[in-house]
């Protein structure tokens, strides 16, 4: 009896994000709160095939896994064919796009598994980010003007009571390619589902903006920045961003933000991990922990409301039997192998971070940094009120002005972006100062400059690691 009463203690301490109330779009129209207005910063976990790959135990071993690593939405490929099928061999669309004798009596079907991965993920306090059909299928016909009117129907009718949906319009496509079909599909889900948000997962290297800034259904805006790096244009000549510019994903936030009105902007598909650059030529080097990294601070401090992570392997979610379609076969590393590897795990310490801060104040500021660089050597920086946070990706010299905040004498610590912890370097009057953060070893160590105005205590100097944000792993009743 007192075991069970101690897990249901632990249970009600961990809570719920949606606790705080429905997901809105902030005041000044940059960042995502809850109801209530606490911050949601997004931290992804891209599980595309998800919902076709794994079974139910499977998803409960994923799904835990990513709330541990401190993600708290994962995206993922509601279908990916006419019809799709799943693990189980159950098909999406057994009538085509009529869904009325969908629920079959004693028949586990594809959209129990799917309500199955949906509630699981609610358990652990997960927003599942539903791309409601891969663009590609639309770009081919199979999804007409009438027939998203009935398919946006029955996922908003389905799913409108859901605390941890968030709708996904597109899916690796550009907007103006079957517009109308995205917009039945979304005009359809919005004018049943009042309770969550909604976005557009543009094609690699474009913003949703260039399409549907006006759109009235989209709440914010996602940018795929894409697997390519500096210089492989890989022949297309239809270039959206300018040449040498591939992995420089900061640029799409203040290009999101040319377009009014201003709305909150993520990048929901940078470069996965361990993934060949550019995707196609299985002999490039891959993406490694450090590359993965390095997107994250760069899009957050340029001004991003968050930020989605991705894996080769588990976007995929590869295992023995499983070709794939960029770099190794599941016999080769698997989903569950790619959990363990450090870029999964790290993603938890930028979120930690922002969070650690006044949230709503932020904002990208370069004027702190002078004599910056480019490419790989560029600086970047963003600060509130009385805080500023500098990224450093090749530990070269920092020439910083620290007058841009609050405070006539600033605290600073050196954040290991790998590790997460903390080392205070001092405390510094406020002026122009160079700082350099010398490397131990012959590898990428980049990290964080934080300054803080010393009449705050937002960081203690003995403090050794950014506070956990908030999740508990689920206590276990020994007798059961």
């Amino acid at each position: 009896m007192i075991c069970s009463l101690v897990v249901l203690t632990l249970s009600a301490q961990a809570g719920k994000p949606w606790e705080n109330g429905k997901l809105k779009v902030s005041d000044n129209q940059r960042y995502l709160q809850f109801e209530n207005g606490q911050p949601f910063f997004w931290q992804g976990e891209t599980g595309w095939l998800l919902p076709e790959r794994l079974d139910r135990a499977e998803a409960e071993w994923y799904l835990q896994s990513c709330a541990k690593a401190g993600y708290n939405v994962v995206q993922v490929q509601t279908i990916d064919g006419v019809p799709a099928y799943n693990i189980y061999g159950q098909m999406s669309n057994i009538d085509g796009w009529d869904f009325s004798k969908i629920n079959q009596k004693g028949v586990y079907g594809y959209w129990d598994h799917m309500d199955y991965i949906i509630d699981m993920a609610a358990q652990h306090g997960i927003y599942i980010g539903m791309v409601c059909i891969w663009g590609g299928l639309v770009k081919d016909g199979k999804l007409s003007v009438e027939d998203a009117k009935k398919y946006g129907s029955f996922l908003a009718n389905r799913y409108k009571d859901k605390p941890n949906i968030i709708w996904f319009m597109g899916g690796d496509i550009q907007g103006d390619i079957k517009p109308e079909v995205w917009n039945a599909l979304a005009t359809t889900i919005k004018s049943i589902d009042k309770n969550h948000l909604m976005t557009y997962h543009p094609r690699g290297r474009y913003t949703s903006a260039k399409w549907w800034s006006k759109a009235s259904w989209l709440d914010f805006h996602t940018f795929q920045s894409g697997h390519r790096k500096y210089g492989q244009r890989m022949g297309n000549k239809d270039y959206p961003i300018p040449d040498n510019t591939e992995e420089d994903n900061w640029m799409y936030v203040d290009s999101t933000w040319a377009y009014k009105p201003i709305k909150p902007v993520l990048d929901a598909e940078p470069s996965y991990e361990d993934i060949p650059m550019g995707l196609h030529d299985a002999t490039e080097g891959r993406w490694q922990a450090w590359d993965v990294r390095r997107y994250a601070y760069w899009s957050v401090f340029a001004g991003s409301c968050g930020h989605t992570y991705g894996h080769n392997a588990i976007m995929q979610m590869l295992k023995p039997g499983y070709p794939t379609s960029y770099g190794d076969a599941g016999d080769v590393k698997t989903w569950y192998q790619g959990l363990h590897d450090p870029g999964f795990r790290q993603m938890q310490y930028l979120k930690r971070l922002i969070l650690t801060f006044p949230y709503f104040e932020r904002v990208p500021d370069q004027s702190i940094i002078q004599e910056n660089g480019t490419q790989y050597d560029r600086l970047i920086a963003t600060r509130g009120a009385d805080y500023l946070l500098v990224y450093n990706y090749t530990s070269r010299l920092m020439k910083l002005d620290l007058t841009k905040i609050s405070g006539d004498k600033k605290n600073v610590w050196w954040m290991d972006a790998r590790t997460g912890h903390l080392r205070f370097l001092g405390a510094y009057d406020s002026k122009v100062l160079t700082f350099r953060m010398h490397k131990k070893g012959m590898g990428i160590e980049d990290g964080v400059l934080i300054a803080i105005d010393a009449t705050k205590d937002y960081l203690k100097p003995d403090q050794l690691e950014l506070l956990p944000d908030g999740y508990r792993a689920k206590a276990r009743d020994l007798n059961e």
